[in-house]
């Protein structure tokens, strides 16, 4: 299937069979392609977290209104943002570019002082959500990578951030979930998996000028 098939073979599945599960490849495939997400000024402010785990995933089922994808699927995953974006979290990202470019740390003095202006010019609340704009970018890099690799996948806001953060501990690591995602093999008795994709018409959708 072409790339445009396999984005109309996708939907926001909403029951997984329980039986099926990513084989350690397709589950390595798949955090391979998320961990390769495009980022603004190529600062990952983010931690995705694998959870296989039952009883994290009934615990999170309960802060997620009880949906049921969250225990259904093969794994859940958590997109978590940075808390505490500052000049060290910024020094560690430009010690880590010059080791794997091998290049001289002072020729990216520019680019180091370019992205603390652009932290520093925000508060703590407001880095936060750049964070969580950079997590849902990989988001949308998880959901095309598993239609291209023929895995199902449901993103889901439904759920309680501060309660996901105290049963993953996430506060004290310097994290806050953003948005989760549940990843598996769609249920042969789905009935949105026989819907047709509903979507704007084009010419309603895209403006050129």
């Amino acid at each position: 299937m072409s790339l445009i098939e396999k984005l109309t073979w996708r939907y926001a599945t909403k029951k997984f069979d329980k039986t099926k599960k990513l084989t350690p490849l397709q589950l390595e495939e798949l955090l391979h392609a998320v961990h390769l997400s495009p980022a603004s000024t190529g600062v990952q402010s983010y931690k995705i977290i694998v959870i296989e785990d039952a009883a994290t995933r009934e615990k999170l089922q309960q802060a997620a209104y009880g949906q049921s994808q969250i225990v259904d699927g093969s794994q859940l995953i958590v997109f978590a943002a940075e808390t505490n974006l500052d000049d060290q979290y910024v020094k560690k990202l430009i010690d880590h570019v010059a080791k794997t470019r091998g290049i001289d740390r002072v020729n990216l003095e520019g680019y180091e002082q370019m992205i603390n202006g652009k932290v520093n010019s925000m508060n703590k609340e407001e880095r936060i959500t750049w964070a969580k704009k950079q997590a849902y970018i990989a988001l949308g890099v998880l959901l095309t990578s598993a239609a291209e690799l023929g895995i199902d996948a449901c993103p889901m806001e439904g759920f309680s951030a501060p309660q996901f953060d105290e049963i993953l501990g996430l506060k004290e690591k310097g994290l806050t979930t953003a948005v989760i995602a549940a990843v598996g093999f769609r249920a042969a008795d789905d009935a949105y998996s026989k819907l047709s994709k509903v979507r704007k018409p084009e010419e309603e959708m895209f403006i050129h000028i």
